[in-house]
Order: structure tokens, then C-alpha cells, then sequence
């Protein structure tokens, strides 16, 4: 009777132990099988999270029928958006009135200052893609703005500039127009605004957020480092603190220097500057009498592109060393292959050193992670010569507002047009041409040396090419924020 009861025992904990092991392997089960089932929030994180919106808006940093009013829209939200304090006095002015609302603030998490952003391998015509989602990058979709943002007028606005006069430590002396002793300052307060609509107010923080994990690069000649120097200044606005933006390598602005790249820590995005004059190769020949001369080889892309394939956002330009010069001439300048042209015509060359860019651009940059702009052509100013006969345009403080020059659209732009038309990688043309028509008052002139210290300031050499800063370079900024603006709102609204 004992081993019978004994052996009864250990059924039942036999019996206990197994239904225990299977209750536990079969929970174990559900609870992976759950995690498996459940979606991965971060496959679905939208790249540009939004924040609330205000229910009001500060009426003092409104402009009356500010909305930006595009064809078609149904409604448009007012946000209120708290630009952060630089721990000045002056304050840049509020977002006013647009279609889409701030992102989210920065993280206040440290960044390296040494972190690079890994290189793109090559996108070409065999890379494998989805048809319909070729344009769908991160920044919104490149189909036409409603509203053609380049055509309008200046109007006076007492809120700009957008920031102080000499407050901005990255305008180098050829742009700081106050600081080298011009005394007229009405040229500070216009604002480009468009037939049909109002841009964005511009506002820094905002922008920073949207730049924020990528890179933004713009590459040209000395007139994109012109718009260089306006985008940091404006984007110092944004931060709190100052000293989170820098030069990585520690350098300082220069004419001297070709290659900058800025970091904001705060969100972890830079802004980088590569000098490229003509976007093509420059080289040099050795002549029968053993001296070097320039020769620009129409046909191979400048040394510098690979820079490029590194940014997500690219802004180019080329165009004013075409104008003056061997590059006008075309005397022994121009090569194909090892072809040296002894002569050749500057426009054809421009044309087809745009169709070297344009290639350049279709096979190496992939449209789903990369946005394009071309800068159009900046007006020149010049009174009785050009920059290097005497050319002048000290004394102008109003822009044009009536004339034959507002229509001038040089051939250079009309090539820009036709060569974009023909590329298969999606480019916004920020063109900028006719809004700078305008402005013969924003040059630098005879004020772009510092001659405050009871130095002569010389009138033989002006610069009536380039712009003081603040000034006309950064309403070219602000249309790059409103194209973001507005593609990411239109994308958004096309994927709800």
C-alpha cells in the first residue's frame, strides 16, 4: 500500500510540473508572438514631427493679410511661435500667418562636433527604384508652388532686418556695409513680397528644426558665399545659446577659403560653403613660351563634387565669371576632351557646362534623399563701366520701382531654364533675377572696406555685384524656408 501511494504521489507532481512548463511555454508564446505583431513606431515616425499650434497669435507680429494664400487651399492655421532670446536687446521678429505650423524644439543633448555624415553611394540611371515614390523625400514633394514666389515687389517693413546691423560675427568686411561706414539705413527695411501671396515669416528656430540630422550645402562662387554668410547669421537668431554654432575646423571667413562647414550642435545639421566658380573643371596649359594659362574644361565636373554627393540639400550657382575676362573672351580658354578651342563663344560654353552640372546631377544624386536648388543669376548695379572700368553705384538708397530694368532676364538665366527643363532629377530654381533687378541701393559700393578710422574711402573700385549684410541675400534664404514650408505641407497633406 506505501509504494502505491507513493507512486500516486508522483503522478500528480508529475501531472502539476507539466501543466505548469505548458501554461509558461504557452504565455511565453503570446507575449512573443504580441511584440511580432505590433509595428515599430519608428518605420512610421513622421521626419518632421509638429508640435500643436497656438489657438492665437500675437496681433503686434502680424502683417494684415499675411496668410500665404496658394490656389485651391481650403484653410490656413495661425501659429504663434516663440523665437528663442539671443540675450540682447534686439529681437528678431515672430512667424506670422502661414500654412504650416513650427516643429518640434531642439534636444538639448550635446552633439559631437566630429560626428560626419556617411557618403551617399552613387545613384545612377541603373539603381533600382520605385517610380512612384521618386520624389518622395523627406522634404516634401517638387511639383510647382500655386503661388510664383519671384514675382513681385518690395515693399517697406520697420521689423527688418531680420537681424542687427554688425551683430552677426560671419559677415566678413566686404559685406559688413555698416560697420565699414555707410550711414544710410532705409535700404535694411524692405521685404520681397509676392503678387498673390505672402511669404512665411522667417523664423530661425523653425528652420533649424527642419535642417535638423542633415546637411546643407551651397556651392558656387563668391555671390552663394555671399548667401552663405546670410543664412548663418540668420540662423544664429535661433539659438539660445551662441557658442553651440561653429566652424568645425576653427576657421575664420575669408575670401581666401573655399571650404566652411558650420555645426549646430543643438541639432545636429550643418551648413557648409565649397567655392566652385563655374561648377566645371579649371585647369591650366603650358603656351610655346613656357608660361601657364587658365583653361576651363567644359566637360568634366569640378573637383570639388566630391563634396556634393555628401549633402542633402544643395543650393548651386554659377555665373558671374562668365561675364567679364578669358571666360567672356574665350580666347585659348575653352577645352573639350584635350580639344583647346581657339575660339569659342562664352554662352555656348555656359550651356554646355550647365549640361555637364545637369549630368552630373541626374546620375549622382538619388531625388528620394536629396533636394536640389539653382540660385539664378544676382543683378548687377554698375553706373558708367563695369567692376574693373570704373563702374559705380555709390549714393543709391531706394531700389528701382519703375523701368526697363525690372524686365531684364539675361540669356544666362534663359540657358538655366532650358537645361533644367531637361533634367530627369526634380531641381527648384530659386530665381532670383528679377527681384534683384530692384535693388541697385543694397551693394556694398565704396563700403566694402572698413574706413572708419579717418582713412579716405576710395571711389575708383566698387562693388556693385555682391550685397551688404543684412540685405538682399537674405530674402533669398527666406524663399528657400517658404519652398520648405510649403512642400512639406503639401506633402503632408497628400500622404493624410
Amino acid at each position: 500500500m506505501a509504494v502505491a501511494s507513493n507512486s500516486s504521489t508522483q503522478k500528480k507532481r508529475y501531472t502539476a510540473t507539466t501543466l505548469l512548463f505548458i501554461t509558461l511555454f504557452l504565455f511565453t508564446i503570446y507575449l512573443f508572438s504580441k511584440r511580432a505583431l505590433e509595428p515599430s513606431l519608428s518605420l512610421y515616425k513622421n521626419p518632421f514631427p509638429q508640435i500643436p499650434s497656438s489657438s492665437s497669435s500675437s496681433s503686434s507680429s502680424s502683417l494684415p493679410n499675411s496668410n500665404l494664400s496658394l490656389p485651391n487651399s481650403t484653410s490656413t492655421e495661425r501659429v504663434a511661435v516663440d523665437t528663442p532670446s539671443s540675450g540682447s536687446n534686439y529681437q528678431p521678429p515672430l512667424l506670422y500667418s502661414i500654412s504650416a505650423q513650427p516643429l518640434d524644439p531642439p534636444t538639448q543633448q550635446p552633439v559631437s562636433s566630429n560626428s560626419q555624415t556617411e557618403e551617399p553611394t552613387e545613384f545612377n540611371d541603373e539603381t533600382e527604384q520605385d517610380p512612384g515614390r521618386e520624389n518622395e523625400n523627406p522634404f516634401g514633394e517638387m511639383g510647382e508652388i500655386g503661388c510664383d514666389l519671384y514675382l513681385g515687389t518690395w515693399v517697406k517693413d520697420e521689423r527688418y532686418p531680420l537681424y542687427k546691423p554688425s551683430s552677426c560675427p560671419y559677415v566678413d568686411e566686404a559685406f559688413d556695409c555698416q560697420s565699414n561706414g555707410r550711414s544710410d539705413s532705409e535700404y535694411l527695411k524692405w521685404r520681397w513680397k509676392p503678387e498673390g501671396c505672402d511669404l512665411p515669416r522667417f523664423n530661425a528656430s523653425d528652420f533649424l528644426v527642419r535642417l535638423r540630422g542633415k546637411r546643407l550645402m551651397l556651392v558656387g562662387d563668391s555671390m552663394n558665399r555671399n548667401q552663405f554668410e546670410s543664412i548663418l547669421c540668420l540662423l544664429r537668431e535661433g539659438l539660445h545659446n551662441k557658442s553651440r554654432m561653429h566652424e568645425i575646423h576653427g576657421h575664420k571667413i575669408t575670401k581666401g577659403r573655399g571650404y566652411y562647414v558650420f555645426k549646430f550642435e543643438d541639432y545636429d545639421c550643418t551648413v557648409e560653403f565649397v567655392r566652385s566658380h563655374f561648377l566645371v573643371k579649371e585647369g591650366v596649359r603650358i603656351n610655346a613660351q613656357g608660361s601657364s594659362n587658365p583653361t576651363l574644361s567644359i566637360d568634366q565636373i569640378d573637383k570639388t563634387a566630391k563634396r556634393w554627393k555628401r549633402a542633402d540639400i544643395l543650393v548651386f550657382n554659377t555665373g558671374h565669371w562668365w561675364s567679364h575676362g578669358k571666360t567672356a573672351r574665350g580666347k585659348n580658354y575653352y577645352k573639350e576632351g584635350d580639344y583647346l578651342y581657339p575660339k569659342f563663344d562664352a554662352s555656348e560654353a555656359y550651356r554646355r557646362a550647365l549640361r555637364t552640372w545637369a549630368s552630373w546631377i541626374d546620375r549622382n544624386v538619388n531625388p528620394s534623399k536629396q533636394l536640389i536648388f539653382y540660385r539664378g543669376y544676382s543683378s548687377a548695379h554698375f553706373r558708367g563701366g563695369d567692376w574693373d572700368s570704373g563702374g559705380s553705384c555709390n549714393g543709391e538708397k531706394e531700389p528701382v520701382l519703375s523701368g526697363a530694368i525690372l524686365d531684364n532676364y539675361p540669356l544666362k538665366m534663359k540657358i538655366v531654364d532650358e537645361v533644367i527643363k531637361e533634367m530627369r532629377v526634380p531641381v527648384k530654381l530659386l530665381n532670383v533675377t528679377r527681384l534683384t533687378n530692384f535693388r541697385k541701393d543694397g551693394h556694398p559700393s565704396i563700403y566694402g572696406k572698413n574706413a572708419t578710422a579717418g582713412k579716405k574711402v576710395s571711389t575708383r573700385k566698387q562693388d556693385c555685384s555682391h550685397w551688404c549684410l543684412p540685405g538682399v541675400p537674405d530674402a533669398w534664404n527666406e524663399l528657400i524656408y517658404a519652398t520648405l514650408i510649403i512642400q512639406q505641407t503639401k506633402s503632408k497633406s497628400k500622404n493624410s
